[in-house]
C-alpha cells in the first residue's frame, strides 16, 4: 500500500524505504487478546527511540480482523484498544510524555507509551478517506517527537503540505480533520472518520 505510486504520505514511504516501519501482527482489533504484547513493544520502541532519534520511523500493528467494521465500528475498537494499552503502560509504571496533554480535549493531546508521544493512525477497510483504507485494521504509532524534530529543523511545513497536495488529488477533495498539532486536539484524526463539533473521545488516561 505504501508503495503504491498514489499513497499520499511521504513520512511513510521514507520509514518504509529506510527499514525504519515495524509491523508486528495481532489476532483482533475488538479483543484485548495481544495488548499486553502491543504495550512492551512499544515500550522496546520508545527506549530505541530514545537511544537513536534519527530519521522517521513508525510502528504498525496489522489486526487479523474483523474485516467488516462500518467506520463508527473502527472508532469504536481503536479506543478500547488505546485505552487498553495505555492502561497496561501505566501498569507497567511507564511515566506519561510530559511534554505534550494527555486530555484528549487538549489541543497539544497525545497518546503517551513507554514515556513517549504519540500520533495515531488508524485504517481499515470501510475508511472514507482512500488514504486511510486498508484490508486488515490497523493502527500505526508516529512518535510526535519525530514531528517537532522536523519542525525544529524547519522541514515539516513543507512535508505537511506535501501529503495534503497529494492526499487531495487521491480523494479528489481535502481532508477536513486535519488541524496543527496545538490548533486542535489530534484524538479527532486518529480513526480517520469525520466527526462534528459535538464528539467526544472515549478516552482517559489513568495518570491524568
Amino acid at each position: 500500500m505504501i508503495a503504491e505510486r498514489t499513497f499520499p504520505c511521504v513520512g511513510a514511504k521514507s520509514a518504509a524505504a529506510q527499514g525504519a516501519l515495524q509491523v508486528i501482527v495481532a489476532r483482533d482489533i475488538t479483543s484485548a487478546w495481544n495488548d499486553l504484547e502491543i504495550i512492551r513493544t512499544l515500550v522496546d520502541w520508545s527506549g530505541e527511540y530514545r537511544d537513536e532519534p534519527d530519521g522517521l520511523r513508525s510502528f504498525a500493528v496489522i489486526f487479523e480482523g474483523p474485516d467488516d467494521l462500518d467506520e463508527i465500528g473502527f472508532e469504536k475498537a481503536m479506543w478500547q484498544r488505546l485505552q487498553s494499552i495505555s492502561d497496561k503502560d501505566a501498569w507497567l509504571g511507564q511515566n506519561l510524555d510530559e511534554r505534550v496533554s494527555a486530555d484528549p480535549e487538549d489541543p497539544h493531546f497525545c497518546v503517551s507509551f513507554g514515556g513517549e508521544a504519540y500520533f495515531v493512525v488508524g485504517l481499515h477497510p470501510a475508511a472514507s478517506r482512500p488514504a486511510r483504507r486498508f484490508k486488515r485494521p490497523v493502527l500505526v504509532f508516529n512518535l510526535h517527537d519525530q514531528f517537532e524534530r522536523l519542525r525544529a529543523e524547519g522541514r515539516y511545513e513543507r512535508m505537511r503540505e506535501r501529503i495534503m497536495e497529494r492526499d487531495e488529488a487521491l480523494a479528489g477533495s481535502t481532508n477536513p480533520m486535519l488541524a496543527r498539532h496545538g490548533d486542535a486536539s489530534a484524538a479527532r484524526q486518529f480513526s480517520g472518520r469525520a466527526v462534528g463539533k459535538d464528539w467526544r473521545c472515549p478516552f482517559e488516561d489513568p495518570r491524568a
